[in-house]
Formats: C-alpha cells, sequence, structure tokens
C-alpha cells in the first residue's frame, strides 16, 4: 500500500523529470522531435503529448478534472504545437501536485471503477494500485523519450529518483 508521502514524492518526481525531458528536447529542432523514431507512439513530440493525455485521463478519474476528448489513437496530437504543449505540460504538473497535497490519504483505501477505452469493458481496481499505475506509466514513458533523446543527440539530465533535489 502506498501513502500520502510516496505521492508527494513521485509527483515532484514527474514534474522534475518533465522538466528535464522537456528542456533537453528544447534543443532539438521541431521537426526531430516530431521524427518516426520507432517508438511505441512514433516520436518525441508525440510521446510527450501522449504522456499529458494518460495523465488528464488518470486525474479525471481521480481529481474530477476534465476528461480527455480524443481517444488513446489520437493521444499522439493533442498539442502540435512544441510551446502550447510544454506550457500545459507544466500546467498540469501542477495540478497533480495540488491533488496529491490535498488528498486525504483514506482515499486510498477505495476502489475506483471506471470504463477503459483500452479494454473496451468497465473495471474495478483499488485505487492505490491505480496510482501506483499512474506514475509507472510516466515513468515508463518518460523513458522512452529519454531513449529518443539520447539518440537524437540530446543530453537529458539524471533521471535516478534518489538524485531528485
Amino acid at each position: 500500500m502506498i501513502d500520502k508521502d510516496y505521492m508527494r514524492k513521485m509527483t515532484r518526481y514527474n514534474r522534475w523529470q518533465n522538466e528535464n525531458l522537456y528542456g533537453a528536447a528544447d534543443g532539438l529542432s521541431d521537426a526531430e522531435r516530431k521524427r518516426d523514431r520507432g517508438a511505441f507512439f512514433g516520436s518525441i513530440h508525440g510521446t510527450l503529448n501522449h504522456l499529458l493525455w494518460g495523465d488528464r485521463a488518470w486525474m479525471s478519474r481521480f481529481a474530477g478534472t476534465p476528461k480527455v476528448t480524443v481517444g488513446i489513437k489520437d493521444s499522439t496530437g493533442l498539442y502540435p504545437d512544441w510551446e502550447e504543449l510544454k506550457r500545459e505540460r507544466m500546467e498540469f504538473d501542477r495540478k497533480i501536485i495540488d491533488w496529491a497535497e490535498g488528498l486525504d490519504p483514506q482515499w486510498l483505501d477505495g476502489e475506483l471503477t471506471w470504463f477503459s477505452g483500452a479494454m473496451q469493458r468497465e473495471l474495478t481496481m483499488p485505487k492505490w494500485v491505480l496510482v501506483t499505475h499512474f506514475f509507472n506509466h510516466q515513468t515508463h514513458h518518460r523513458g522512452q523519450v529519454h531513449a529518443m533523446l539520447t539518440a537524437a543527440g540530446a543530453k537529458p539530465g539524471d533521471t535516478d529518483l534518489c538524485f531528485m533535489p
């Protein structure tokens, strides 16, 4: 079982790593960020869009934020403009942090039922498992972006949680 301290740590880690990757990606041209690199969501830009889309989908379930308006297949095109994507990412990271800071720890003890577009059915799971998945999903796709950035010649910083300032 996770607790509120874990959630606080992971929301700060999420912001730190997004700043890290977006900062490294800023050094690439728009064409390089959007170039298909063979990742599941194609490009650096597409994968970062999908990651924001996924965060929004889960936060709509966890915190009642607005639901995503496109499906997973269209998640890569959420924000075609790089500056807009960066701005939306940073604003949403603040919302995630605020949610975790204000969360009643007992909320984690419950279950959540939602309709999964990916599975095309209703699912019910413990909230703490879903929050753990939320952070794992972020880390998974940021790892893909880190690899693509490195292959493109960018130099993202450390990713180890123990090195977070």
